[in-house]
């Protein structure tokens, strides 16, 4: 009994066991999913978030991106509408008052709008607010009267301001005030119309719209009505009011009217004004924030101004005014024609150059528009003249640089097509001006034997063509001439008979000289050449010039600024005519023109050579080796040459020195400049490293050339150095040509002088030369002991020309007094006399 309850109670047991384990499982396994159920509504919940987020950051963006497209567009349709009005309204038209000033219109302008305030939109800058008036409407007026005259006011003064003086005629009505209301251009001289003179102002103003066939100028008819006038006005008043509306636009009759009804018509522009607000019929519903009352002082000014621009007449020509109808559609085979200004008809003056007059003689004193002048006249033929028929040689011994317009510079790459050459900053540089008469005599010679060929085919019956075609015409022009021909020196007479020979006998080739000075001790250079002087029969005189004229004739003592006196039969009294001359300084109108005729410019047509006299060539890389120097199995020339400078010429030529296997083949560089004498080494050391295998030997014996010789050394890296340690004058053996470039040689002392002499006097014949530099001719004799034979070439820097005398063939040594950046160059065996060169620029941190 006892053991069956056991075995019960065992049994039960168990199954409670079993169902507990169930129960613990089915709770595991109900948590577990309970785990999972919220782990995924916390995912659900994080990705619902995470999509909220990007929603409203992909909004924001959107929204960011619309806002700055919205922006962008209207900043482009703002900034291409404040374009437009720029365009439409160009300066005195459109300008604030704080900037404003008149202007005068250019070639072909015609009228625009005029601006009476400004529109503001959605916080960007405001837009000007424009209006039409001459040549396209009427203005009609309603609002206060008080900021209507002040609208009115500033109108006036743009239209006035935007237009050339007398072009505007100003009629105001203003019965109540007589004229008081626009009292500020009384200076303008305006008609003013009272009470009842209404009727007479309307007829004649109808009558002048019926009379005129083409409109001339401009009538501005303001009529400031009062009430008396509104209720009286009669029903032919309001007839010819009406006429006018419709018909006075196409006459340049314009009206302008407060406190007065105008019939609706398309010529009508309405504004209404509320509290400095305007309205516009031609800008819809966009109201326009009225622009304060310009000044009352600048009005003023502004009038007294043009009053007395109006008293001395018309202006003057403008130099777009001189150009023809047709670009470089004249032919100069017959001579070269162009206006320079216009006279007091304002009929233009033409000024000729052919066979007669030959040649232009200006004068003029300082200040009194020479350059203009020039400027002037050479426009005109650049405008008229191709390249094919206009060659421009220019020169200016003036301390400007008013021909570097010309050619092409740093700022403006365009050139006048027509120049060959142009000279500024010469006036140091008589031997460029020599240079340039000689390549024009070389010219003369070959058009002149060209013409003989011609002329004795033609008497042998033979038919062709004329020689080489049609022959430019050449004109030279040369600024303060007197410099060129001034000094007792050999320079100036050769000058002189040069330019004699070509005003003599330039005419029948087709040469021109125009020569300019602006003092009367240069006019007089001229008359103590009879020859010379007879051949200039085209005088033009400045005010106050002298000698220009006949002594009897005073004309250019009377004429006023921007004038000139211009005659062609020698100055005589009968032959002037008075041209006023237009202003050609405008570099911005200049430029213009230019580069019009630049890019029109023929294939083939090539760059003017510009001499600067102040500017200093560097050495033309084609002169330095690109590299290392050859190996010494590259062949080598039988006498290569040392660039020394660049020689004052026509063409940009280097100087040469050739160093052949001959005795006295070296170079002395003489004077204290340091720098100057370190670059003639340079450039002559680099251009013979670039011509072929070649040994150097590299001597500094002066402390003030080490950087530059240095330098060389850098540039020539199998170069052998030897500094005041260790003295050498006998270069190591070599199958190359040997140069030995010596710094301050004179300082090697007494015991390597007969080194140095032997190198020198036995170097040549076996390819060794010395390019040494000694500090002056004094320490070179004592190198040499007195003898300078073995010195063919020398390079004379600060070093005046009795102190050359020993190494030159003629007693006294050369004329020459140093200048800045110039050297004296004299190689035995090539010149007769020394040539004036320019150092290159080779040391300098920018080369």
């Amino acid at each position: 009994m006892g053991s069956h309850r056991n075995a019960l109670v065992a049994a039960i047991r168990q199954e409670l066991a079993e169902a507990r384990g169930t129960a613990r499982a089915v709770l595991a396994a109900a948590e577990s999913a309970r785990g999972e159920a919220q782990q995924r509504r916390r995912l659900v919940r994080e990705a619902y978030a995470t999509c909220l987020s990007r929603l409203a950051e992909a909004r924001e963006a959107t929204r960011a991106d619309i806002e700055d497209r919205y922006r962008g567009e209207a900043a482009r349709l703002a900034g291409h509408l404040r374009g437009l009005a720029t365009v439409s309204a160009t300066g005195a038209a459109g300008a604030p008052w704080k900037l404003w000033a008149p202007s005068e219109p250019a070639p072909g302008w015609s009228p625009g709008l005029l601006r009476i305030g400004t529109i503001s939109f959605d916080g960007a800058t405001p837009l000007p607010g424009l209006v039409p008036l001459l040549d396209v409407a009427h203005l009609h007026l309603s609002g206060p009267p008080a900021i209507l005259d002040e609208v009115i006011t500033g109108l006036l003064l743009r239209a006035l301001g935007s237009t050339r003086p007398g072009e505007v005629e100003l009629t105001v009505y203003d019965p109540e005030r007589l004229g008081g209301t626009l009292g500020a251009f009384a200076p303008l001289g305006p008609r003013i119309v009272g009470p009842g003179g209404l009727t007479a102002l309307l007829d004649e103003t109808v009558e002048h719209i019926c009379s005129a066939a083409v409109r001339e100028s401009w009538r501005l008819v303001v009529l400031l009505a009062d009430r008396a006038t509104t209720e009286e006005m009669t029903r032919a008043q309001r007839a010819q009011l009406d006429r006018i509306v419709r018909t006075g636009v196409g006459r340049g009759v314009h009206l302008v009217v407060r406190g007065l009804e105008l019939e609706d018509h398309a010529a009508v522009e309405r504004i209404v004004v509320r509290d400095r607000v305007a309205t516009c019929a031609s800008l819809g519903r966009l109201e326009v924030q009225l622009d304060p009352p310009p000044p009352a002082e600048r009005v003023a000014a502004f009038c007294r101004e043009t009053a007395g621009r109006l008293c001395e007449g018309p202006p003057p020509a403008r130099l777009a005014d001189l150009e023809p109808a047709r670009t470089w559609a004249e032919s100069s085979r017959h001579g070269l024609i162009a206006p320079i200004g216009d006279s007091t008809d304002s009929s233009l003056v033409e000024v000729t150059l052919g066979d007669d007059p030959p040649h232009a003689l200006i004068g003029g004193p300082a200040e009194s528009g020479k350059t203009n002048l020039i400027h002037t006249w050479l426009g005109s033929l650049a405008t008229r003249y191709g390249p094919e028929e206009l060659a421009l040689y220019l020169l200016d011994f003036t301390d400007g640089e008013a021909f570097a317009r010309y050619v092409p510079g740093p700022r403006d790459p365009s050139w006048l097509p027509q120049v060959r050459l142009a000279g500024v900053n010469v006036s140091g540089d008589r031997e460029f001006g020599l240079a340039m008469l000689r390549h024009l005599g070389e010219e003369l010679r070959t058009r002149a034997q060209a013409a003989k060929r011609h002329d004795t085919d033609r008497l042998s019956g033979l038919r062709g063509a004329d020689p080489g075609g049609h022959w430019p015409r050449i004109v030279a022009v040369i600024d303060e001439f007197p410099a060129l021909l001034s000094g007792r020196d050999g320079l100036a007479d050769e000058a002189a008979e040069l330019l004699e020979d070509l005003a003599r006998r330039g005419r029948s080739q087709g040469i021109h000289l125009i020569l300019a000075c602006q003092e009367v001790s240069g006019i007089q250079v001229l008359w103590g050449r009879p020859g010379l002087i007879a051949q200039f029969t085209l005088r033009i005189a400045l005010p106050k010039a002298r000698r220009v004229l006949a002594d009897d004739n005073l004309a250019a003592s009377v004429i006023p600024r921007h004038h000139a006196v211009v005659n062609p039969e020698s100055g005589l009294a009968g032959a002037n005519r008075v041209v006023r001359l237009p202003d050609a300084g405008d570099r911005t109108a200049w430029r213009a023109v230019q580069r019009r005729l630049w890019r029109s410019r023929p294939s083939g047509c090539e760059e003017p050579r510009l001499f600067d006299g102040n500017a200093v060539p560097r050495l033309p890389s084609a002169y330095r080796p690109s590299g290392r120097v050859p190996s010494a199995d590259a062949p080598v020339g039988s006498s290569p040459g040392a660039v020394l400078g660049e020689r004052i010429d026509v063409a940009a030529r280097p100087a040469r020195l050739r160093l052949g296997r001959m005795p006295g083949r070296n170079l002395a560089v003489l004077g204290t400049r340091t720098d100057e004498a370190c670059d003639v080494l340079a450039a002559a050391a680099l251009s013979l490293a670039a011509q072929g295998p070649a040994h150097f030997s590299i001597v500094c014996l002066e402390p003030a050339a080490e950087r530059a010789a240095a330098r060389l050394v850098a540039e020539l890296p199998a170069a052998d150095w030897y500094d005041s340690s260790d003295v050498h004058f006998g270069p190591s053996a070599s199958d190359v040509p040997r140069y030995v470039i010596g710094y301050g040689l004179d300082a090697a002392g007494p015991p390597h002088r007969p080194a140095l002499r032997t190198l020198l006097t036995d170097g040549p014949e076996q390819r060794i030369h010395v390019l040494g530099w000694w500090r002056g001719a004094g320490r070179l004799r004592d190198d040499l002991a007195g003898r300078f034979d073995p010195i063919g070439a020398w390079v004379a820097l600060d070093v005046h020309g009795s102190e050359l005398a020993p190494l030159y063939p003629q007693p006294g040594g050369p004329l020459w007094y140093p200048r800045p950046r110039r050297a004296l160059f004299f190689d035995r065996s090539v010149h007769r006399t020394p040539e004036v060169i320019i150092p290159y620029e080779v040391n300098s941190d920018h080369t």
